[in-house]
This record gives C-alpha cells, sequence and structure tokens, in this order.
C-alpha cells in the first residue's frame, strides 16, 4: 500500500473467553454475543476497518468457551453495515468446498464485507482432541496454499479442476459466486514457510506484534519474494494498545498485566508455541524470540510498543507504517471502553500525523 493511503486498522474478536492476555488482572471484556455485538458497533464508529474473529476447538489458557468463527462473523456482520469481518479458518476441520460455499453465501447476505484468514495451526493437542492429522511445519503451510488455491479458483472459474497433496477436484462448479469484490484472503505466520506462501497466494499477511526495524525485514523479503511471482501482499501487525491519559498510568497497567500473569498457562502456551515453531526447518515459527513477558499477550502484541499517551502511541504507528504495515490488528483489556477512547483519541492523530506527512513529501 502507498504511504498515501490511510493506514486501516482492525481488532481481535473475543469470542473466546479469557481475553487476549494470559493474566488474572481484571479483564471488562466478555466472549458472549451481546457483548461483541456492541463491540462491533462501537469499532464501526470509532473507524475501525476490520473485525477479526478467532478459531478455537478446545479449551486451554484461559479459552475454556469458544465461538465457532464463521456463524459468529455473520452474526456481527447481521449488527454493522460497514465494517469488514474476517473469519478464521483452520484447514483439516475445514475444506475448501464447504468454506467456498459458507463465504459466497455471507457475502450474498451482507454484501462483500466478509474475509477469511487462513490459520495454519500451531495447537498439536488441539489437533490430537479432534482426531485430525499434526502435520510438520512445511507440510501445514503447503496444506493451507493448497486451501487457498482451491478458494479462490472455486470463488474465479466456472469450471473448478486441481489436483494437489492434499485437495482434488474434478470439474467442480459452484452457484452462486460471491459478490465482487471476492472476499480477501489473510493469512499468519513469521516463519519462511508463512512469508513465502503469502508472496504467492495471499492478499494480506498478519505477523507477530514486532519493533519498526524487525517489521521492514520482514516486509523487504516478502516484497522481493512477492515481486518475483508478479504478486503484491499487503501487511498486517499484531498490537495490543493500552492507551492512557499518561505514559507512567499505561505502563503501571502493563506492569500488572505481567505481574499478574498465569505462569503454568503462559509456559503451557510457550511449549506448544515453541514445538510448532522447531518444526520448521530453520527452527523457528511466530513465538521463536518470545520470552516470557511477550507470550503473555498471545501473539507478541507488547512488542510493538503501542503503550503510552494518545499521542505517544499514534507516532509509534506512523513509524510502523513508514516500515510498511498497511494495518494494525490491535487488541484490548476492556474491549469497549478503550476501543471507543482508541477511535476518538488515537485514530484522529494518527489522521493528522499522516496528512502532515504527506505535506511535507
Amino acid at each position: 500500500m502507498s504511504l498515501s493511503q490511510p493506514l486501516q486498522f482492525a481488532y481481535w474478536v473475543p469470542n473466546v473467553s479469557g481475553g487476549l492476555v494470559i493474566s488474572q488482572i481484571e479483564q471488562r471484556t466478555r466472549w458472549d454475543a451481546e457483548y461483541n455485538r456492541k463491540l462491533a458497533q462501537i469499532a464501526e464508529q470509532a473507524g475501525f476497518d476490520y473485525a477479526l474473529t478467532q478459531i478455537r476447538f478446545t479449551a486451554g489458557y484461559g479459552a475454556d468457551n469458544q465461538h465457532e468463527s464463521v456463524t459468529f462473523s455473520q452474526d456481527l456482520l447481521s449488527h454493522t453495515s460497514k465494517l469488514k469481518v474476517i473469519a478464521a479458518l483452520l484447514p483439516g476441520p475445514w475444506n475448501p468446498v464447504l468454506a467456498a460455499k459458507q463465504i459466497a453465501t455471507i457475502s450474498h447476505l451482507y454484501g462483500p464485507r466478509i474475509a477469511v484468514n487462513i490459520v495454519s495451526g500451531w495447537f498439536r493437542g488441539e489437533f490430537k482432541a479432534i482426531g485430525e492429522p499434526w502435520l510438520d511445519h512445511e507440510e501445514r503451510y503447503l496444506r493451507s496454499e493448497e486451501f487457498i488455491r482451491c478458494l479462490r479458483g472455486i470463488w474465479r472459474e466456472e469450471s473448478f479442476s486441481f489436483a494437489g497433496d492434499f485437495y482434488r477436484f474434478r470439474d467442480y462448479v459452484m452457484k452462486p459466486k460471491p459478490l465482487s469484490p471476492l472476499p480477501e484472503i489473510f493469512q499468519g505466520g513469521s516463519s519462511r514457510a508463512a512469508r513465502d506462501m503469502a508472496a504467492r497466494v495471499s492478499d494480506w499477511y498478519f505477523t507477530n506484534g514486532n519493533t519498526p526495524d524487525g517489521v521492514r525485514l520482514q516486509v523487504a523479503d516478502i516484497r522481493e519474494k512477492a515481486g518475483r511471482h508478479q504478486h503484491q501482499v499487503r501487511i498486517g501487525l499484531n498490537g495490543f494498545v493500552i492507551a492512557r491519559e499518561s505514559e507512567q498510568q499505561a505502563q503501571a497497567v502493563l506492569h500488572e498485566i505481567i505481574s499478574k500473569a498465569n505462569p503454568d498457562a503462559v509456559k503451557g502456551f510457550q511449549h506448544e508455541v515453541k514445538n510448532a515453531g522447531s518444526a520448521s526447518p530453520e527452527g523457528e515459527g511466530n513465538w521463536a524470540k518470545s520470552s516470557f513477558e511477550d507470550l503473555v499477550q498471545y501473539n507478541d502484541g507488547f512488542k510493538t510498543n503501542l503503550i503510552g499517551t494518545p499521542q505517544q502511541i499514534a507516532e509509534r504507528i506512523i513509524e510502523l507504517k513508514q516500515a510498511g504495515v498497511d494495518l494494525l490488528l490491535l487488541a484490548f483489556l476492556h474491549f469497549h471502553e478503550e476501543v471507543e477512547f482508541f477511535g476518538r483519541e488515537v485514530i484522529p492523530r494518527v489522521r493528522e500525523l499522516e496528512a502532515k506527512a504527506l505535506i511535507e513529501a
């Protein structure tokens, strides 16, 4: 995305219990439908562009209750008018034809506001619990890439055929197709395999929280690889926001979150994600260099350092945009109040800084 384009904002939908930190700190965030419907409306009014629903099939690390992502996404669409909702899909439990049909139908019900996030999987215990085979790291991304190719082929082609290692189609015709523009396809991951896949097939690449310098390296790698495939991919970055009237107040909240972390749950999460990432040839995955403190927030959101006053956060967001970020995927402690505050106090400052940067350029 050109630097002249406004940076976009998304938020994690808390359709899974426990909030977005593995901590005993009070969180005025609920996972039920009523809370999330109101949150979607608050976010839409606040200036958010996207909401991302999570997919979990089993309990763990505070996520004792989970609503299914596609159904929940459809409900949020029914209570909003502009917000785009990204439904997380996990190849294995889903196959491409079911996903293609579900998403096409939702597109006709609510317009082209539905998107998908293809999750390759990191929780081995979850796969075992539901009777799905646990593939090695490279195979998980190979399957996800085939999944994306099939989704896009079914949506675009009149008669779709495909012969891969995981999926096969022969002259498959699906009607109706989704409304135009076709649903955007997101994916996550920070490993080499994830970046390679994004460079070939995805519209958007989500990466875990990082510094501007760290993001810049990832962006350069993806753009160079995407150029070889005549492909363009936009970049989304995870961040956990603690916006307060003073930096001291914000840092105090961060300290309390970490000091009240559930150590057994964080270490269990750390074990699972390290196991998933170590299977890659380079021995790295999303959380390869994450400390205990980083892992208190599931996706390294503290690393992005969106912690401070609204002005400090807005300035850091501009630095991330200049590093190549097109979208920020954000989590909060108390979603209703803090999403509203972010929309009122931070987003206008970001827009002012974007306008100033254009004038100075």
